[in-house]
C-alpha cells in the first residue's frame, strides 16, 4: 500500500481524536460524571472491536491463550487510554479542545523523539537530529501560541 495513505490515515484519526474530545464531554455533561463518561465511551469501544473481530479476525481470539505469558506492563496501553479518555473529559470544558490538543500533541512528540532515538517498547531507531529538533521546535512555538489565546 501507499506510504501517502498511512499519512492521511494518521491525519484522519487526529481528527478523530478532537471529535472524541466533544463527544465524550456532551456524554459527560448528559451524565454528570466524568468517569462514568469515560467507562460507557470505553464500553462502546471495546464492544466495536468485540465485534469487529467476530466478524473479521476470528482466528485472532487464539492468540489470548499467550496472555497468561505476557507481563503485566505490557497491558498497561489500556491504563494510559483511560487516563487519556478521563483526561480530556475534565480537561475540555476547562481549557478548551484546541489547548489540550496542542499539549497532548506536544507531550506525544517530545516523548515520541525519546522512543524514536532509542528505539525503546522494540520499536526502530530513528535518531534525533537538528531537522527533527527544529520540528519540534516549532510545533512547540506553535502550542505556545495557541495557548496564548
Amino acid at each position: 500500500m501507499n506510504a501517502g495513505i498511512y499519512y492521511i490515515l494518521a491525519f484522519l484519526i487526529g481528527i478523530g481524536l478532537s471529535v472524541q474530545v466533544g463527544l465524550n464531554t456532551q456524554l459527560r455533561t448528559a451524565l454528570g460524571s466524568p468517569i462514568m463518561a469515560a467507562i460507557i465511551s470505553f464500553i462502546v469501544g471495546t464492544l466495536l472491536l468485540i465485534i469487529y473481530a467476530l466478524i473479521f479476525e476470528r482466528d485472532s481470539f487464539n492468540s489470548l491463550s499467550g496472555l497468561r505469558t505476557v507481563s503485566w506492563y505490557k497491558c498497561a496501553g489500556g491504563l494510559m487510554g483511560a487516563f487519556y479518555i478521563a483526561g480530556i473529559i475534565l480537561l475540555a470544558p476547562r481549557i478548551g479542545v484546541t489547548s489540550i490538543t496542542a499539549l497532548v500533541v506536544g507531550g506525544q512528540l517530545l516523548f515520541a523523539l525519546l522512543l524514536d532515538h532509542y528505539g525503546l517498547f522494540d520499536f526502530a531507531q530513528y535518531p534525533i537530529n537538528s531537522l527533527r529538533i527544529l520540528g519540534a521546535c516549532l510545533l512547540m512555538v506553535g502550542v505556545m501560541l495557541i495557548l496564548r489565546n
